[in-house]
């Protein structure tokens, strides 16, 4: 797929033709108009900031302007092929509520999220004893959109607790490049995780 970010080129791999799909802090629309365009796929956005609505609207995007934390109850239970929420869950104030609408919603999800438990995050916490900066966490701990941080371990901890399957997971690099040892180590190597999950 052409001028999309690495991390949504990769994700789109797991979308079928002609699904219906929501798209949680879906940003300025880009994969949306893609899988659109490429895809067939109809559905909406989901956004909190104005802007972003603004470039959704621009690329023909149908976008809803709402805080993800505030639920999903304007959708009925399946009404979605896929639900998908990219790099946003560290930022929400309830990542169990978010993950059991996203199930309720959608017959499968897609997340992606940074991992915490990458060795260089914790090296810096070990040695450096500051809160980490990278590709993958790039603001400082005081301006930080993120508020729940977590580990690979962390999140499969909560999906087999909502009762939701791992379909499919994949351990990238900031530069969203994956390799045999990620997928072997995926706590310890990953800096982002993508995950495909349905419920049980």
């Amino acid at each position: 797929m052409t001028g999309l970010r690495a991390d949504l080129a990769l994700i789109s791999d797991w979308v079928t033709d002609g699904a219906r799909l929501l798209d949680l802090g879906c940003g300025d629309g880009a994969l949306l108009a893609e899988l659109a365009a490429t895809r067939q796929v109809t559905g909406y956005g989901v956004e909190i900031d104005p802007q972003s609505v603004v470039s959704c609207v621009a690329r023909g995007v149908n976008v809803i302007q709402q805080d993800i934390d505030a639920g999903l109850q304007q959708f009925a239970d399946q009404s979605f092929d896929l639900v998908l929420m990219t790099q946003a869950l560290q930022a929400v104030h309830r990542p169990d509520a978010v993950l059991r609408e996203m199930a309720r919603v959608g017959r499968e999800a897609i997340v992606t999220f940074p991992n915490f438990g990458h060795w260089r995050v914790r090296a810096r916490l070990a040695f450096g004893g500051r809160m980490p900066l990278s590709d993958a966490l790039p603001h400082a701990w005081y301006d930080t959109p993120n508020i729940h941080l977590c580990t690979v371990r962390d999140f499969e901890g909560l999906t087999a607790e909502l009762g939701l399957r791992v379909c499919e997971r994949v351990m990238v690099n900031s530069r969203h490049r994956t390799s045999a040892l990620r997928q072997l180590f995926p706590n310890l190597l990953g800096e982002i995780a993508v995950y495909r999950l349905r419920r049980d």
